[in-house]
């Protein structure tokens, strides 16, 4: 079981406690991102073995853990106590009979102040914006606990550094078609001493960038072609009234304005082809990734052998 965490003194010892009654079998591992506080001492004495990972950033922590930890199965999820323990046995179980390689738990907020409302409106606005861009996606796509199979983490690059670390896992499942599923879990108010590290504006542009960036390097004939477009029917505009004058009287009085279309167009052609070379690359990159995942075996339970 994976934790990340900064400054969460007044949670981490709750948590590794919880989760430890909810999974005595598994092995808890804290990643210390910098504290400042005694969160790190904190979730030794509670039994977890802390890692420390110096660079600043959620991203970087996911990065470390899933280089790290060698496991059969992944339980990840936030150091802030506001996720329920034992919904993690529910996951685990969803996970293993249907042979999936994502459980993502739905978080229901069971006190008003759990989720703020403007990071719930950022949630669905960004998962619709994935939804339309990659496929179907999931109804709280950037929820902070998960649970992954081997072939899972092992085939997953981490680019992200921050926050939108959560939207990168989503896009690897649907970019690689995965088996993947939600499952409703309790969601609770931090505990007095705790206090958030996201910020609804700065981390959701972070986000949104970060989707942009994806869509950039995962549908590059798309989103190149579309600027194409956008600059042959520029070039067509501003040419059709030029060749109108040439027909009717055989000069072209506007010449700049000609050069400017036909600048307009070649740039046109040189997107799509941009596009196409890219798209290639980026199935090259798509089959490397999926022969990774392939590498490895399914999650299974005990009674399958």
């Amino acid at each position: 079981m994976l934790v990340p965490c900064f400054n969460e003194e007044a949670a981490i010892g709750k948590v590794v406690k919880d989760f430890r009654a909810a999974l005595p079998a598994a092995a808890i591992f804290v990643f210390d991102n910098n504290s400042t506080d005694k969160t790190a001492e904190i979730a030794r004495a509670a039994g977890a073995e802390v890692f420390e990972e110096k660079h600043r950033g959620k991203g970087f922590v996911v990065r470390r853990m899933f280089a790290d930890v060698d496991a059969d199965i992944y339980v990840l999820v936030d150091g802030d106590a506001t996720y329920d323990a034992p919904s993690a046995r529910r996951m685990i179980e969803r996970l293993i009979d249907g042979q999936l390689d994502m459980v993502v738990g739905i978080r229901v907020d069971k006190d008003k102040i759990a989720y703020r409302t403007g990071h719930r409106a950022g949630n669905r606005i960004l998962s619709g914006f994935v939804a339309w861009v990659f496929g179907p996606s999931f109804n709280d796509m950037l929820s902070g606990y998960r649970v992954f199979s081997r072939r899972f983490v092992k085939s997953f690059p981490v680019l992200s550094g921050g926050f939108e670390i959560e939207t990168e896992l989503t896009v690897h499942a649907l970019q690689l078609g995965l088996p993947v599923d939600e499952i409703e879990t309790p969601y609770y108010a931090r505990l007095e001493g705790s206090s958030s590290k996201l910020s609804t504006w700065r981390d959701g542009f972070r986000i949104l960038r970060t989707i942009a960036n994806l869509y950039r390097a995962e549908r590059p004939l798309p989103f190149f072609a579309g600027f194409g477009l956008i600059a042959a029917l520029v070039s067509i505009g501003l040419a059709v009234p030029i060749v109108i004058t040439f027909l009717e009287t055989g000069l072209v009085p506007r010449l700049p304005t000609a050069v400017l279309s036909t600048g307009l167009m070649l740039l046109a052609f040189l997107c799509a082809g941009i596009g196409l070379v890219l798209d290639t690359v980026t199935r090259g990159r798509r089959e490397m990734k999926l022969l990774a995942y392939l590498s490895q075996s399914a999650p299974r339970s005990h009674s399958r052998g």
